[in-house]
This record gives C-alpha cells, sequence and structure tokens, in this order.
C-alpha cells in the first residue's frame, strides 16, 4: 500500500420518512449511481473538517446553506483500500427544513425522493451500499455514531465510541 488517502464526503437529506438522493452523473470517481443529496472531495483547507466540506459541497451542488436544514450529524465514517488508496468517506444526515421547496436541482445529476424501503433496490457505491442497509436496519433508530470497513466481499460496521 503507497499511503495516499482520498477524504470525501456526502449528505443525506431526510424530509420525514423519505431521503433525497442524486444519480450522479459525469463524476470523475462515482458516476452512474445513486449517491447521498451532495458530497465530494475535501479541499486542502477542510482535511480536518469534514464538516466544512459537507456544507460547501451543499452549497455548490444543491444551493443550500447551513440555515436551510436542521440536526446534521456525522453518522457514518468508513474506509476502504482500492487501488492502493485508502478511500475515506465521511457520511452526514441532516433534515431539510419546511422552507426549501422538495424540487431541488443539483449540477452533479438528477434528484430525487425516495421512501427507505425503495432504496434497497438502487446502484450505489460500494461504502454508500453498507451505509445505507445498516441506517435503514439500524442507524434511523439512533443518534450513534459508526465506522464502516468495507470490502467487496463484506462490511463491518461499529459503534465509534468516545473516550
Amino acid at each position: 500500500m503507497e499511503g495516499k488517502l482520498r477524504n470525501m464526503t456526502a449528505i443525506y437529506l431526510f424530509r420525514g420518512e423519505k431521503v433525497l438522493l442524486l444519480y450522479r452523473q459525469g463524476g470523475r470517481v462515482v458516476n452512474d449511481v445513486w449517491t447521498g443529496s451532495a458530497g465530494g472531495h475535501f479541499e486542502k483547507d477542510e482535511l480536518n473538517d469534514a464538516k466544512a466540506c459537507v456544507l460547501r459541497e451543499l452549497y455548490e451542488e444543491l444551493g443550500l446553506k447551513p440555515e436551510d436544514i436542521g440536526g446534521l450529524a456525522l453518522r457514518y465514517i468508513a474506509l476502504r483500500n482500492v487501488k492502493g488508496e485508502i478511500r475515506q468517506n465521511y457520511y452526514f444526515f441532516a433534515n431539510i427544513k419546511e422552507h426549501v421547496d422538495d424540487n431541488l436541482a443539483s449540477n452533479e445529476g438528477i434528484c430525487r425522493w425516495f421512501s427507505l424501503e425503495d432504496i434497497a433496490s438502487l446502484e450505489m457505491p460500494l461504502s454508500a451500499r453498507y451505509v445505507m442497509d445498516h441506517f435503514c436496519a439500524t442507524g434511523r433508530h439512533t443518534d450513534r455514531t459508526y465506522v464502516c470497513l468495507a470490502n467487496a466481499e463484506r462490511a463491518e460496521i461499529l459503534e465509534l465510541w468516545e473516550s
């Protein structure tokens, strides 16, 4: 392993029991699959601040500001070893506030609302699939933060305890 890192964030936006997903098109790393509502790579000045990255991506891709969402929380951190590179994904979850229109558009692809029951059949990046499967089964019933270690065969998801 070369020791290279790729740091990324994603945010899943909810309104009630529905989640806004993005069918990402034209991406460098992720393309033609359903992903979080917004997300992307860290800028150099964000390397120690995943929240700053996800808020920037939220504004760049959907035009939403921090005052447009509530309950923003980092819920999952996923790690994968891909082609000698450690990919670290920071998955945030939040609720869209009432004043925000449901008809959101992204410059990264097609936005669409789904019920949690419907997302199991969608094609997603590997880590996102493991995270969303766990969230639907367990994570949505807690406020805990989890770590996901994943490869193509399986994932281990553990609660991240604070010491």
